[in-house]
């Protein structure tokens, strides 16, 4: 019998324990923690590809090659766009980091143990600064998605063409690189759709996963995007209950010195009819 009540309590609180860590998680931030990170990488790992992919196209099809010195090209630029992407990995893992250590203080069982850090002042600096990274990011992103959308289309219209050679076959197409600003004006790098070279890259791989990795990066970022708006509403709702909660602990203060207050008051009166009567 007693084997049986301390299994059940044991049950009971193995279930109260559960309970309260499922509580205790902030699913808003940790969902939305979980999104950016997935988009971060997908943006970072499919595009870092994408524009290796792009590279060895412009060496093998279009016969570009590096200019010497230190002079402003095309490769320049993609390993400039590289490094913007180490960057991207490595500070938006930090930034994710801080989000969710913020919604962690902000849910009720941690809220309960660390209520003195949440409603001061130092709490509601930190989640408003937060807010406005996370809405300075939330635009950046939006511009990283729209930039990002200008290779998918380019390379959209190249794959295009050649799923459709069949059609553009008595057409005399080119691919012009200095339409795209790769190449200055003076040089002439084009493929056009007789050529040798356009079915070659056609029937090579890397035209097709380079547009493919291009698409995904894109959907990495519109991820990133997504998680910027739940960690936007997030922080405003825990902005909201901190604004609640510093205007609740200074009612609670004030009562309790009014009450106070009347108890001191109530003791002295008692205390002088004890020595008027005495």
């Amino acid at each position: 019998m007693e084997e049986n009540m301390d299994e059940s309590q044991s049950q009971k609180g193995c279930k109260e324990c559960c309970e309260r860590c499922v509580g205790s998680l902030p699913w808003a931030s940790l969902i939305a923690t979980i999104l950016l990170y997935m988009g971060v990488a997908l943006f970072c790992g499919c595009g870092h590809e994408a524009l290796s992919g792009t590279v060895t196209i412009l060496h093998n099809y279009f016969e570009v090659i590096r200019a010497p010195g230190e002079t402003l090209d095309v490769f320049t630029i993609i390993d400039i766009l590289k490094y913007i992407i180490y960057g991207l990995a490595a500070g938006f893992f930090v930034f994710g980091v801080l989000l969710l250590v913020e919604g962690f203080f902000t849910t009720g069982a941690i809220r309960d143990l660390y209520g003195e850090f949440k409603i001061s002042a130092c709490g509601r600096c930190l989640t408003a600064f937060l807010m406005f990274l996370a809405y300075l990011f939330f635009l950046v992103w939006l511009g990283v998605t729209a930039f990002t959308s200008l290779p998918v289309f380019m390379y959209f219209n190249v794959w295009s063409m050649c799923q459709n050679t069949s059609l553009v076959e008595g057409a005399n197409l080119c691919l012009d690189l200095r339409q795209f600003g790769a190449v200055t004006i003076s040089e002439e790098r084009k493929v056009c759709t007789g050529s040798e070279k356009f079915f070659k890259m056609c029937e090579s791989n890397e035209l097709d996963l380079t547009f493919h990795l291009f698409v995904c990066t894109l959907a990495g970022a519109g991820a990133a995007v997504i998680a910027m708006v739940h960690f936007l509403m997030a922080l405003a709702a825990n902005w909201g209950y901190l604004k609640d909660a510093s205007r609740i602990q200074k009612y609670e203060d004030i009562k309790s010195k009014e009450e106070q207050e009347l108890h001191d008051i109530h003791s002295t009166r008692s205390k002088e009819r004890l020595n008027a009567y005495t």
